[in-house]
């Protein structure tokens, strides 16, 4: 049994924050502050390379999946990320990353590396968080289960997704496919793709070659004019309806996001 702590809380606009550990591994629970009835649908999320559970990307989602959902959403810190420290290979990871940056090479085989060896240990870690939040009454054992992430979260999400038959729904982007193509093939469950379509680190024709490469039947792909960091903020509402969709129990009607 996977155990799970709860090491702080606090509760604004709504939105209860609960952190915690699973087996050592920190996280943020974000949840209804109303206590509503009955169970909710969680969403699992995953931080962007660089980046932790709290960064306002992380917070701007849980609280709009909180507020325009009445869903809990929960992220972990990666290895080597947030309250987690680097390993002495991670730290030669990013090393390699800053001097093939700082001599305008390509940065690609070194992040597909050090993401692909991340979420080779990540994925335990959220499948093992997912069991534990799961034993939460207002979460359920059987209750709905989705997935967003990009980047590093994208990284780590499609072989999460690949192989947790729990995520019935996810949201992916951003990320080089070359190590994912295997997992992406497997995965069934509905997908929203994002990709920008002028992204200087990412070749639109990399965010194609994914998106073709998920066996879903119902998968749709949203392209906006923009470079790596310029997410529109109506793709994070598109993906809170999204979930709504796919995640809210039959007969219920999610508020707007």
């Amino acid at each position: 049994m996977n155990s799970l702590h709860f090491t702080a809380e606090s509760a604004s606009d709504g939105v209860v924050e609960r952190d915690f550990t699973v087996d050592g591994i920190p996280g943020v629970l974000w949840s209804p502050a109303s206590g509503a009835a009955g169970r909710a649908p969680l969403v699992l999320m995953g931080h962007g390379g660089g980046a932790d559970k709290r960064h306002r990307a992380m917070l701007g989602r849980a609280h709009r999946l909180v507020t325009g959902c009445g869903f809990h959403a929960a992220v972990i810190d990666a290895p080597g990320h947030g309250d987690r420290p680097r390993s002495a290979q991670d730290e030669q990871d990013v090393a390699e990353l800053r001097r093939a940056q700082a001599a305008g090479e390509s940065e690609r085989p070194v992040v597909v590396r050090y993401n692909a060896r991340l979420a080779e240990t990540a994925v335990p870690e959220y499948r093992a968080a997912l069991d534990a939040l799961q034993e939460l009454p207002e979460i359920g054992a059987d209750g709905p289960v989705g997935y967003v992430g990009l980047g590093l979260g994208s990284a780590i999400g499609v072989p999460l997704v690949a192989a947790e038959p729990r995520i019935t729904a996810a949201v992916f982007g951003m990320m080089w496919p070359d190590a994912l193509f295997e997992a992406a093939d497997r995965i069934t469950v509905p997908v929203e793709f994002v990709m920008h379509w002028d992204n200087e680190r990412i070749p639109r024709e990399d965010s194609l070659a994914l998106f073709g490469a998920f066996a879903s039947r119902e998968k749709s792909l949203h392209a906006n004019a923009g470079r790596h960091l310029t997410m529109p903020m109506f793709e994070v509402d598109s993906s809170v309806r999204f979930f709504a969709r796919h995640l809210a129990p039959a007969g219920t009607s999610p508020a707007r996001a």
